[in-house]
């Protein structure tokens, strides 16, 4: 899908390229790849750079060809991984600038409603670049209260019962958290990089380097914070699992050893030997009544010990 956009109090919409507008392809088709490679001429090393799901945020320069990649949240589709984050990348060129994703992403069209709303003029490409890192870090902050919702669902129904689903959704969310951790380093070195170019220092907005530095510190310390938590909330649950573990077996033990007096009475008695009780009536009942007297004194010690 292919949209140009240009300044006008805000991105807006147009049918055709104009110079220094904004083209944004998501999930290009052949003919995109063609208009990219063959029309604008942009590197085919780029355009595969991009492609590549694990690409890391990183500045590159050839034959004029700014290439910037950051990385950005989304949601997934698949139910083991229910958040992870995606490279998209801004190249650019004199007049022009297109940034290209392979995924569909809300943050993109989110960004161009934003925009329109505050009255916010593009001023160059690399402005671009740190408004889309700006939002990205926005973002980032939003899947994060569904990471903390999630787990907190997760916790109520440990609380519940602590099943092997449960302890996996805790898996699949620090899952998420592993990958926001990285992008979001990955978008902060890529920001100290952009900062210390040269030729462009002047130009940078010193209000709006700050906010992206501000929302990006933001977004790694509330990344780290729940996945502290998260590692402790997983050791707290594999503590109780391992100590419950123990009370049964505790229990199947106390329980074990108190059949096992009337059974070892039983056995004893049992034998075809003399015991002085062969000849007696009430031989029997004397054995049952034994076997039971030592058996209840049996669950008495061990109640007193708390081990039922």
């Amino acid at each position: 899908m292919r949209t140009f956009y240009q300044n006008n109090d805000g991105l807006v919409k147009i049918d055709t390229w104009r110079s220094n507008c904004w083209i944004n392809i998501e999930c290009p088709t052949e003919s995109e790849k063609k208009y990219l490679l063959d029309e604008l001429q942009i590197p085919e090393a780029f355009y595969n750079d991009i492609e590549d799901i694990d690409e890391r945020p990183r500045i590159e320069i050839e034959n004029g060809w700014t290439l910037i990649i950051i990385r950005i949240p989304v949601k997934s589709n698949d139910v083991k991984l229910p958040f992870q984050t995606i490279p998209v990348g801004i190249v650019f060129k004199n007049e022009i600038c297109v940034s290209l994703s392979f995924y569909k992403t809300d943050m993109l069209t989110d960004f161009v409603s934003y925009t329109q709303k505050k009255g916010i003029n593009i001023k160059d490409h690399f402005d671009l670049v740190l408004r889309l890192l700006l939002s990205s870090s926005v973002w980032y902050l939003k899947y994060l209260k569904l990471v903390n919702q999630n787990i907190k669902k997760a916790e109520d129904n440990l609380e519940k019962s602590i099943k092997n689903e449960e302890l996996q959704a805790l898996l699949q969310i620090e899952k998420c958290l592993v990958f926001f951790m990285t992008s979001l380093k990955g978008n902060d070195i890529l920001l100290h990089r952009i900062r210390n170019i040269k030729s462009q220092k002047e130009y940078f907005d010193p209000e709006l380097l700050e906010d992206v530095e501000i929302e990006l510190r933001q977004a790694q310390e509330t990344t780290n914070i729940y996945s502290d938590i998260l590692t402790g909330t997983m050791d707290a649950y594999a503590s109780v699992i391992s100590n419950n573990m123990n009370i049964i077996m505790k229990q199947l033990t106390s329980v074990s050893i108190i059949l096992m007096i009337p059974t070892l009475i039983a056995s004893l008695y049992g034998m075809n030997v003399p015991n002085n009780l062969e000849n007696n009536r009430y031989g029997v009942w004397i054995v049952i009544s034994v076997s039971f007297l030592l058996s209840l004194l049996g669950v008495f010690l061990f109640k007193r010990k708390r081990w039922f």
